[in-house]
């Protein structure tokens, strides 16, 4: 066996809007969850182990992090939507309602979080939606400005007390425009832009 090949091995391509799916899926997750454990374990220090153990901090993430996820959603979904849209010419209008189809169906994956509840979720789903239509409204933008106006938001989210993170949004923020360029640097390399353009929308899982 060459182990090297093996190790050279490119990702897949993704050329169909379900591989799309689970990409900015998989790619959000990441981007709000690992902000979110460490900065919680920067401002814990020594004691990271002992606050991570306790049962009110663990919920206090898990309420945080089902609460990023549909900034995270987003925030990828803007970058893939940028990227996509030159292909979609004339068709531009049905191709952008499946792209948002495509989307939401990754949000509506998931069961509704113990944590929120019914109503929280479908607050947030509704906010997804909401922004995820006004992308079309003005030019796709580069990755690393695409955080912008999620930051501060997210920032609010995170499980310690405002008093201890208030001079730390700006770390944040850089850490939120790196990770959106990594995430643009996988996609720019894998994403079949003619492919996805022309394959159907991803069904509801």
């Amino acid at each position: 066996m060459d182990l090297g090949a093996l190790f050279r091995r490119r990702p897949p391509r993704i050329a169909d809007r379900a591989a799309l799916a689970e990409f900015i899926d998989r790619n959000a997750a990441f981007l709000v969850q690992k902000g979110i454990y460490e900065y919680a374990r920067a401002r814990a220090g020594h004691f990271s182990k002992v606050m991570f153990g306790e049962a009110g901090f663990q919920e206090a993430v898990e309420i945080s992090r089902w609460r990023a996820y549909p900034l995270g959603l987003a925030m990828v979904g803007e970058l893939a939507e940028g990227m996509l849209r030159p292909a979609w010419g004339d068709d531009r209008i049905v191709q952008r309602e499946a792209f948002l189809a495509t989307v939401m169906s990754i949000f509506d994956r998931y069961p509704v979080p113990t944590v929120l509840g019914e109503t929280v979720w479908a607050e947030l789903r509704a906010e997804l939606a909401r922004r995820l239509h006004q992308v079309g409204l003005h030019a796709p933008k580069r990755a690393i400005d695409i955080p912008e106006i999620y930051a501060q938001e997210y920032f609010d989210l995170f499980p310690i007390h405002a008093k201890l993170r208030s001079a730390e949004f700006g770390t944040t923020r850089n850490y939120l425009r790196i990770t959106m360029a990594n995430i643009f640097d996988e996609l720019e390399k894998r994403l079949d832009v003619a492919a996805v353009a022309g394959s159907p929308a991803a069904p509801p899982a």
